[in-house]
């Protein structure tokens, strides 16, 4: 995940581009790589730690820094506002959703 993310990094904190265009880029270049074969993953807690700290960096590029209405300073976004702006179900949920459909299809295929 990290390099394509790498990759695409200067993309993603862009000033040209819109939030939605970049939101777009994340769900149609980004996600597909590295979800490909996520049915048959077994994951840790560890690993789906490390999944949602690199969802939030890219959404943290995407969506940029936020001033502090209090002191005026720039600061990161926290989880819960990257939550509120980012309206689409977190990497992991997809992963677990994913693995069900699969599992469905798999238990529909019979003998």
């Amino acid at each position: 995940m990290l390099a394509v993310i790498h990759s695409l990094q200067n993309l993603l904190s862009s000033r040209l581009l819109s939030k939605n265009l970049k939101i777009k880029i994340y769900g149609t270049i980004i996600l597909p790589v590295v979800l490909y074969g996520c049915e048959t993953w077994s994951l840790t807690l560890r690993e789906e730690r490390k999944l949602r700290v690199s969802e939030n960096m890219v959404l943290r590029r995407i969506f940029g820094p936020r001033r502090d209405k209090v002191t005026g300073e720039w600061r990161r976004l926290h989880k819960k506002e990257l939550n509120d702006l980012y309206s689409s179900p977190n990497i992991v949920q997809v992963i677990k959703s994913r693995r069900m459909r699969w599992a469905w299809h798999v238990a529909r295929m019979g003998g």
